[in-house]
């Protein structure tokens, strides 16, 4: 009986596949397709409001996010700590608790990020 902790391991430790018609193919050659992080003015984000499937309470939505998940990460949480509120950061997408909008469009645009307001 295997234990939970190497329950089909053995496939994803390989790189995830299972066989290819590629007779180039070699395991191990894949290339990781990581979205580069593009610089602040580069950048389109949008802002906008949301409490959708939030029970009511207001968040801050911040999309259009191009790069890495790490990066991400570091700009939701700078954009916390600014704000002092709570929130996450998943899919290109930064949520923080509250209407923050004012505060994170300054900041933002004082960090050379181009900034759109969406909805009303």
């Amino acid at each position: 009986m295997m234990s939970k902790k190497n329950k089909g391991s053995g496939r994803l430790q390989k790189g995830g596949f299972v066989y290819s018609t590629n007779p180039d193919f070699q395991p191990g050659d894949q290339d990781m397709d990581l979205e580069e992080t593009l610089s602040a003015e580069q950048q389109l984000l949008y802002l906008s409001l949301d409490r959708k499937q939030r029970k009511g309470k207001i968040v801050t939505l911040i999309e259009g996010f191009i790069g890495q998940a790490e990066d991400l990460n570091s700009l939701a949480k700078q954009l916390k700590t600014k704000c002092g509120v709570g929130g996450s950061a998943k899919d290109s997408v930064i949520l923080l608790q509250g209407d923050q909008r004012k505060k994170i469009a300054e900041w933002l645009s004082s960090q050379g990020f181009k900034i759109k307001m969406k909805g009303g």
